[in-house]
């Protein structure tokens, strides 16, 4: 794709948008935060000409226009917690922030949905529904950075997925800023609308390469009454097949998470970052199985009797029931604490793909050992939904800085992988520009000439964040 090259002589736009949005809505230079020069990839940080700041959809087709009269490159930013530079702009470009678009509009009780900007941050989203009486089921481990924006533009994932679905599933009705400067409101309510092509659907996953999402119409659900967690020692993974069938069916729709990690993310956990582990080591694979409900006296017993019914078949090894929130809670830092691996193991490099769910431990086996013969001192360790099949890893060499580890060579041999099996480079992360490289090992050529197809007819100029996905 043709990438357009920043204008020489920035003055005349800087001016324009100054009058156009108001001088404190424009950062240049030394005021430009350092945040608005990346993502959280590991990957260098770019210093834009400008940060526009608007207020609204109006202020983000203010800043289009004037863009696109000098041929200047723009990209949109939420929170800035992607992980494949997808909101990272370039050197030289105007970086569209929508961090001041924030706010819940309005909470409708009859149709169950939220309002929003699309610059709220999800853990704002998720508290206004639960004082609300609801439950907003997107969860992130960057909850409380990320932006509801940047959840739909890269269509994020999370640890619900396997009863709520991804974002696409929880959203009814947006607004968006064509790249054009068109403003197209359509903040739907509506569950049933086959009033022609559902538009959300070509913004939500387009990680802001068709438009700029301002604001978004979100489902939500009744607020659960129970929580029910454990964690589980299996002694291999057709164990664990085992135990999701068994979730699925004795739980039903009650079955809200399955994370399943292997013995080296165990390992790393529990020896280096300090988690005290709830159940011993030395199993096979470790699952944290979470349920919810409605009603806490029926809830909490079936729960507990389904645990008792596998440990008298013998599926389970061993487990550990949370008793109490505080404990849910700590089954869950097990869990997350992968958001601290950089604090953890130093330099890594993260992945995030999709496989079929029963070819998960071929996945990690074969991945595991390829690594560590082909790259001299490379270790990783794995981890993930899989119950919708989504598998992360990190990889790393200790003692490398992040810009000398081996990443061309760690996405050859795992990519690679991943298109040998049949499955998605990106499950929930998103392509950017650091897996740009790697789509065709998911999609076919006929499906990257229509996406292209797409970004020519809304973007002919290749203005909005060029060069990214595609």
């Amino acid at each position: 794709m043709n990438m357009v090259t920043p204008i020489g002589h920035p003055e005349p736009l800087l001016a324009a948008l100054r009058d156009k949005l108001g001088a404190a809505a424009v950062l240049t230079g030394s005021d430009v935060p350092a945040r608005n020069c990346n993502d959280w990839s590991a990957s260098l940080p770019q210093t834009p000409l400008a940060v526009i700041r608007p207020l609204d959809a109006q202020g983000v087709a203010d800043a289009i226009l004037t863009c696109r009269q000098a041929r200047q490159p723009f990209v949109p930013q939420g929170g800035l917690t992607g992980l494949c530079r997808g909101a990272a702009p370039e050197a030289g470009w105007v970086a569209i922030s929508l961090e001041r678009m924030t706010g819940i509009e309005e909470i409708d009780r009859a149709s169950m949905t939220m309002t929003v900007k699309s610059g709220t941050p999800l853990e704002t989203i998720q508290k206004a529904a639960d004082e609300a009486g609801f439950f907003f089921p997107l969860d992130l481990g960057s909850r409380g950075s990320c932006a509801i924006g940047g959840n739909l533009s890269t269509n994020a994932g999370g640890n619900r997925v396997i009863r709520y679905g991804m974002t696409r599933e929880l959203v009814l009705g947006l607004e968006v800023v064509l790249p054009d400067g068109t403003i197209i409101t359509s903040l739907n309510k509506l569950m049933k609308n086959n009033a022609g092509y559902d538009l959300k659907h070509l913004f939500i996953g387009s990680e802001g390469t068709l438009g700029i999402i301002t604001r978004v119409v979100l489902r939500l659900f009744p607020k659960p009454r129970s929580t029910m967690a454990a964690l589980c020692a299996l002694k291999d993974y057709s164990a664990v097949i085992a135990l999701l069938d068994a979730a699925r069916s004795g739980l039903g729709p009650l079955l809200s998470a399955f994370e399943v990690m292997w013995p080296d993310y165990w390992e790393v956990i529990t020896t280096r970052a300090g988690v005290k582990p709830p159940v011993a080591a030395g199993q096979g694979l470790y699952v944290l199985v979470e349920a919810q409900g409605t009603d806490e006296s029926v809830d909490g017993p079936r729960f507990q009797a389904w645990l008792e019914q596998l440990m008298e078949r013998g599926l389970l090894a061993d487990a550990a029931v949370a008793q109490s929130l505080a404990q849910t809670q700590a089954f869950w830092r097990v869990r997350d604490i992968c958001a601290e691996f950089g604090q953890v193991l130093g330099p890594h490099i993260s992945y995030d793909i999709g496989l079929a769910v029963a070819r998960m431990d071929e996945f990690a086996t074969r991945c595991k050992a390829a690594l560590a013969s082909g790259i001299e001192g490379c270790e990783s360790v794995y981890y993930g939904h899989i119950g919708d099949g989504n598998l992360h890893l990190v990889s790393w060499v200790t003692g490398l800085p992040v810009e000398q580890q081996p990443k061309e060579e760690m996405d050859t041999i795992i990519y690679g992988l991943v298109r040998d099996m049949g499955g998605s480079v990106s499950a929930e992360h998103g392509i950017g520009t650091l897996k740009k490289k790697w789509l065709g090992h998911a999609r076919s050529e006929p499906e990257l000439a229509l996406m292209r197809t797409l970004k020519a007819a809304l973007d002919p100029d290749h203005l909005l964040n060029p060069g990214k996905v595609i």
